[in-house]
């Protein structure tokens, strides 16, 4: 086994710690007190270090990790995109808004195409941004601390980081059900969806990357390399409350309307059905509705189209004032009492859902091709 082979000496300060391990190269989010919420500096750190590994024949995968032992990544520094938007006047209200979710997608696009084995061990909270940092990625090892979830409609916004792309491709409609109500789930849950590629006990994590980093790389493509270490390391994760209630959530969340699809959670009359007709009345009308008709759209659509998608999503929404209300009731003063506007889904316009989706011309999200 080669000595670690520091890039950047990491210090405490640095809230992406970037490192080789051998023939491993390794990424530590380190804002442990944030719960490893993904802010623009870790962006523009991270992304030209993997376009570096990329390009080195002695890196032959890389792993991203969270620190803290409480979360892998809580998703991306939403609030300080909203406190920007309150705080700033003029062109400067959107700045942060644009070079932010510019920043995240491209990120998030370079691991999609990543050339090596991007391992990603998801120990605790992944959420949003965490999960656009993980799914794209070819092995997603998960512990029995794992919390996964896509809550954007509870902020006025949608689920984004690819969102659009891999949550249509989750078994039946379970994807629909997870992107309009923020649930959340665990182990056995990931594993079933097919987010989850191996279950690894937490207090195990450590020994993996160190099997990762020792791994006789010369035996074979890289590929085959990582799943030699990774089958040994996987462990029973127990049976998915999801996949127990595939059916009911195929039946209620088939629908291209969200009334239609509040209306069957009615009929459906079950004590899981009421509390998520309770949880859908919460969210924010105007992010179910966009949020719909974004998965229905990415049924047919590929990554990279989507990609698109999302930021023109992202760029209307946040300038929306549900999206600061979102984040005040949610992050902020934690009340949890949002005020809506529009407050019902009656009163959401479909002009103004296809608004949201109209092309941005001269600011489109422009990335590279497929490498």
């Amino acid at each position: 086994m080669e000595a670690a082979c520091l890039i950047s000496p990491p210090s405490m300060s640095d809230d992406v710690l970037l490192e080789t391990r051998g023939a491993v190269g390794v990424v530590t989010l380190n804002r442990p007190k944030a719960l490893n919420a993904l802010d623009l500096g870790m962006c523009r750190r991270l992304h030209p270090q993997l376009d570096a590994w990329a390009a080195d024949p002695a890196v032959k995968a890389v792993v991203i990790r969270g620190a803290g032992g409480r979360a892998f990544c809580a998703g991306g520094d939403v609030r300080a995109v909203a406190a920007s938007l309150g705080a700033a006047t003029g062109g400067a209200r959107e700045r942060l808004s644009r070079e932010f979710f510019r920043a995240e997608y491209a990120l998030n696009h370079r691991i999609h195409h990543f050339p090596k084995p991007f391992i990603a061990l998801v120990d605790g909270v992944c959420m949003g941004g965490g999960l656009g940092l993980s799914i794209h990625g070819a092995y997603r090892v998960v512990t029995e601390k794992l919390v996964l979830a896509m809550p954007e409609t509870a902020i006025g916004l949608f689920p984004d980081v690819g969102g659009g792309w891999f949550l249509p491709r989750f078994p039946g409609e379970s994807g629909t059900y997870l992107g309009l109500t923020g649930a959340r789930c665990g182990a056995a849950d990931a594993l079933w969806l097919g987010y989850a590629t191996h279950h690894v006990e937490s207090a195990r994590l450590d020994a993996v990357l160190e099997a990762l980093a020792g791994a006789e790389w010369g035996r074979g493509a890289a590929k085959a390399v990582v799943e030699r270490v990774l089958a040994g390391f996987h462990a029973d994760a127990g049976t998915s409350t999801l996949a127990v209630q595939h059916p009911a959530i195929d039946r209620c969340f088939a629908a291209e309307r969200v009334d239609d699809i509040l209306q069957a959670l009615e009929m459906e009359g079950t004590a899981w059905a009421q509390e998520t007709w309770a949880t859908l009345m919460r969210m924010c009308p105007m992010s179910l509705k966009v949020s719909l008709h974004q998965l229905r759209m990415g049924r047919t659509r590929d990554y990279d189209e989507m990609v698109g998608v999302e930021y023109r999503l992202s760029q209307a929404m946040t300038a929306r004032a549900d999206f600061r209300e979102g984040i005040r009731a949610v992050l902020v003063d934690k009340d949890n009492k949002p005020r809506w506007h529009p407050a019902t889904l009656s009163d959401v316009a479909d002009a103004d859902v296809e608004a949201c989706f109209v092309p941005l011309g001269g600011d489109a999200l422009e990335l590279p091709e497929s490498r």
